[in-house]
């Protein structure tokens, strides 16, 4: 977990406590937590890998000559592998881990390409299923805690290494090995790629602080995982021609196809349907919901949580929840996909929630609402953890989905209100408030046009608004706040001269943050940015401003690191806009969310 106190602890989880979509490849079944399900979804997953192993040994076969015996496997690699390891971050791994997949020895450098997405999911399969068979050991809150959100963390891996194999394998009727297929992109595979990681990275963590058998078996059937995936998207990123020019962080990613028209300039992010761009345009009275939510009785159900369970699972059709004004405890999100939720405003339809770690939870374990399921959507509404600032990290709102989008929302907590956690997510006309650490995750997330409000924290408390933790430098991910305003709350305006606020402090080595034409008012310090533990970081971070404006804006007293820059060109700053850096204009135009798709405001 991060560290309670500034300086106390090295590098691990924010906020710190001392206690130790529409889209069809979005389909893949995800198991649940019991038993019995998880090995009948396992069993499909075997399916897709033994078709994917069977294109592998069609490859060596078709290179043997005909009529010779199987050679006996040598555990030396060929130049073909040895090339392609050496573009990795753990090459020893990668050469012993494709050794032992059938068909390796005969692979070019384009058929390691889908061998190595192959045998990863092989590994984070078999650890889902060897981890949930330890589910009858004896465990306390604490414990339990974190090994959930290993099964959860894991099953969302496997589904996501699912989806990116089935985009980049070759098929048996020829299909060039590691062409993109049409079903998906360049930019969904590294996307996918990154959330595993990241959602490894979390695994491990929760598990960290605990001694005992389930951390001593879990430890065991996650060895390697998250240098595998590693590995994979390092080979994966390798074979795309562009870089992210501009950018001393490597980060390969393909620019846009084509360029935003103006006519789109001022459209949602490209990924959202017209008719969800409708429905995010439409007063509530105009919007025909599929399930209405009413205390008193008056709607489809009474309470968010059975709508939820009221909502078709893995549907690629939009779900509408409006759920009229009221106040709900809402225990937890479930994994639900293309809902969206409608309230009646910010500050009328709340969902709140008071979890903490002091509950003896892991942080990912704490959120009021967890949004998990592609497509999440939502809508005049009010996120809240009420635990308050004594009972450090409890998130208001956690959100993994991939093509999220938040519209018009309160995020209200202290210490880590808002976890982006992974995948591309958008926020736009939103309030966020907090503490500690208050936007921290390792999303490709863009805000926009949001009021991000610095709180009065516990003596002796620092503010930090994020907290990014990238760990891999192929990662596609990193927070950008475009076109935001940066206030203190009236209990820090009258106190600001005893706490101080900064932008950012990095969480993991290639934290990435920048603030782009942002209103930053006087309560940020003249440093602007805050070490996480002397100098971890510095040098690989990249911490970017442009053209901010407002008291606290002032650039002249920043840190000097070697990671921090004021960005200065236009084509660097433009890396960071909803255009190219969550590739919005083609998935936001179908919410009916504005956006601004590039620099200009």
């Amino acid at each position: 977990m991060k560290p309670l106190n500034y300086g106390r602890l090295g590098p691990s989880e924010p906020g710190g406590s001392s206690q130790p979509i529409n889209q069809p490849e979005y389909a893949t079944p995800h198991p649940s937590r019991k038993r019995g399900v998880i090995l009948l979804s396992l069993l499909s997953i075997a399916l897709i890998i033994a078709s994917a192993v069977s294109a592998a040994l069609l490859i060596w076969l078709r290179s043997r000559p005909s009529g010779q015996p199987s050679p006996v496997v040598i555990p030396k690699p060929t130049k073909a592998i040895s090339k392609t390891c050496s573009k990795t971050r753990f090459p020893a791994l990668c050469v012993n881990s494709l050794l032992d997949f059938p068909g390796s020895t005969a692979a070019s450098e384009e058929d390691l390409v889908h061998i190595s997405f192959n045998m990863t999911l092989q590994h984070f399969t078999k650890a889902l299923y060897l981890s949930s068979e330890i589910s009858y050991l004896q465990m306390d809150t604490r414990v339990q805690s974190a090994y959930e959100d290993c099964l959860e963390l894991l099953d969302d891996s496997v589904d996501a290494l699912s989806r990116s194999l089935s985009t980049v394998a070759p098929s048996l009727e020829g299909n060039p090995a590691g062409q993109i297929k049409p079903g998906g992109s360049t930019e969904d595979v590294v996307t996918w790629l990154s959330a595993a990681l990241t959602n490894q990275d979390t695994c491990t963590e929760g598990l960290a602080s605990l001694n005992g058998p389930v951390k001593d078996q879990m430890s065991d059937k996650l060895k390697d995982l998250s240098e595998l995936v590693s590995n994979c998207l390092a080979i994966f990123s390798a074979t795309d021609g562009d870089d992210f020019s501009g950018i001393p962080i490597q980060n390969r990613r393909r620019l846009m196809d084509a360029e935003i028209s103006e006519e789109n300039a001022d459209d949602l992010p490209s990924w959202l349907g017209r008719k969800e761009r409708k429905l995010l345009s439409l007063p509530v009275s105009a919007i025909q919901a599929d399930i209405i939510v009413s205390q008193d009785g008056n709607g489809t159900c009474k309470t968010i949580t059975e709508a939820i369970k009221k909502a078709p699972e893995y549907s690629n059709r939009r779900t509408i929840i409006y759920v009229r004004a009221g106040r709900e405890k809402l225990e937890s999100g479930e994994k639900k996909w293309n809902l969206m939720f409608i309230g009646d405003g910010k500050g009328k339809t709340v969902i709140s929630g008071r979890k903490s770690v002091f509950d003896n939870l892991t942080t990912f374990h704490t959120a009021s609402l967890a949004a998990t399921g592609a497509g999440f959507i939502a809508r005049d509404m009010t996120f809240e953890n009420w635990a308050g600032p004594a009972r450090h990290q409890a998130v208001a709102l956690r959100v993994g989905a991939d093509h999220a989008v938040v519209y018009r929302c309160n995020i209200i907590g202290y210490q880590d209100t808002l976890y982006v956690h992974s995948n591309r997510q958008f926020f736009r006309e939103c309030d966020i408030y907090g503490t500690v650490d208050f936007i921290f995750g390792n999303a490709a997330v863009v805000f926009q046009n949001c009021s991000i409000y610095a709180r009065k924290p516990m003596d002796f408390q620092k503010n930090t608004i994020t907290a990014q933790n990238r760990k891999d430098p192929n990662q596609n991910t990193g927070i950008s706040i475009h076109a935001c305003r940066l206030y203190a709350t009236p209990d820090l305006e009258g106190a600001k001269g005893n706490f101080s606020t900064y932008l950012g402090r990095p969480w993991k080595l290639y934290s990435r943050t920048v603030y782009m034409q942002t209103y930053m008012g006087d309560h940020i310090h003249p440093r602007g940015w805050l070490e996480w533990n002397a100098t971890f970081a510095l040098d690989t971070l990249y911490y970017g401003e442009y053209m901010n404006y407002g008291t606290g804006g002032s650039v002249g007293q920043r840190v000097k690191w070697p990671g921090y820059r004021v960005i200065n060109s236009t084509v660097e700053a433009s890396r960071f806009t909803v255009a190219e850096f969550i590739y919005g204009s083609s998935w936001l135009p179908s919410t009916g969310v504005a956006f601004l798709a590039g620099l200009s405001v």
